[in-house]
């Protein structure tokens, strides 16, 4: 369920969506809990959020214009 929430993390829109979310607090749970060792955890929500708000291939970013 965890690699499936991440999964589906990546796929959102924005760093803030419901599902980021949701698969963050799966992250911290299972380091918590001891299902994952807390750096992987915390690597694992670095990349994440990394990830999803980095601009989508292929948009160019707006750039200044020329003086």
């Amino acid at each position: 369920m965890l690699k499936t929430l991440v999964k589906n993390a990546r796929q959102a829109a924005a760093p803030g969506a419901p599902e980021v979310l949701a698969a963050i607090k799966q992250l911290d749970s299972a380091a918590r809990k001891g299902i994952i060792h807390p750096n992987a955890a915390a690597r694992s929500k670095s990349r994440l959020v990394r990830r999803v708000a980095r601009p989508a291939p292929g948009s160019v970013p707006h750039a200044a214009s020329p003086a």
